[in-house]
């Protein structure tokens, strides 16, 4: 599988992430660190409190490494909760809204990183 396929399959968009890094080397190097290096568990284990601080911080962080790599599915769902908890923003969502989105957020990044895993095995 090429990393062009990789992205075919898990929906996001390899232009963008090529765009972004310049190198194809470096979106590869990237990708694979996807599911190690925490940025969407920090969203996850944010569910559990509510906390808006924290929720905002990590979903907006979220939303900027999966839009630097073309993961535009994951980008816009964190996107979504970013701007539900950004300073001065008001409340769109109830608590269980904003649950069940970060739910899908997780289903999301379940089918990315099993794409991520197949990859690295075909590689």
């Amino acid at each position: 599988m090429t990393l062009e396929e990789l992205y075919r399959e898990i929906g996001g968009s390899y232009e963008q992430a090529v765009s972004v890094l310049r190198v194809e080397k470096l979106v590869d190097k990237h990708i694979r660190r996807l599911a190690t290096n925490g940025v969407v568990d920090r969203v996850v284990a944010a569910k559990a409190g509510m906390d808006a601080a924290e929720l905002f911080e990590s979903a907006h962080a979220m939303k900027g490494v999966c839009g630097n790599l073309g993961l535009t599915e994951l980008a816009e769902a964190a996107g979504e909760i970013a701007e539900e908890f950004r300073p001065g923003n008001p409340r769109r969502f109830s608590d269980r809204e904003v649950a069940d989105r970060i739910d899908r957020i997780s289903e999301i990044y379940r089918r990315t990183t099993a794409g991520i895993r197949k990859y690295e095995q075909e590689a």
